[in-house]
């Protein structure tokens, strides 16, 4: 399955990959080889340490080149349209009359608090190719609860 993201979403990816391949990685390599050249490795905290912070950092590597290999780059200009899709920021209403706005992003980007939604959670689904006046069901562990789309906009920032 493509990895969806937003041009913004690509970019941060992209950038933590490289800081972490040109300023974090060589920094902990240098740091374990002047803990290794100290002596005894079996006992050396410092040594111990850094090696379990290389393999995080060769993990999270790995991750983040699949995920950039596998990405989508979707700009909101070119989706656009009367119907909520990835990229969209739309407004919705719950039964309180509460009223969020959510910029449904891919998974690898989003962050609820910041209303970055991710276009397969739970509310993303839902919204996903409703219009303007659709009330959805979103189906939640904690209960179900209804919303009403009051606008979709593509703006890019």
């Amino acid at each position: 399955m493509p990895n969806y993201l937003t041009p913004d979403g690509a970019k941060k990816l992209s950038v933590e990959l490289d800081q972490l391949m040109r300023i974090e990685r060589p920094r902990v390599v240098r740091e374990v080889a002047e803990a290794a050249a100290q002596g005894d490795r079996s006992e050396n905290a410092e040594y111990i340490y850094g090696k379990r912070r290389l393999r995080e950092i060769d993990r999270r590597v790995r991750f983040l080149t699949k995920r950039l290999e596998s990405a989508v780059v979707v700009r909101p200009g070119s989706v656009g349209g009367d119907k909520v899709r990835f990229g969209a920021r739309v407004t919705v209403q719950d039964e309180q009359g509460k009223k969020s706005r959510y910029h449904l992003v891919g998974p690898d980007e989003s962050d609820p608090g910041q209303g970055r939604l991710s276009f397969q959670s739970p509310l993303g689904r839902a919204l996903l190719n409703k219009c303007v006046g659709d009330v959805v069901t979103v189906q939640r562990p904690v209960g179900d609860i209804e919303v009403e789309i009051l606008e979709i906009d593509w703006e890019s920032s």
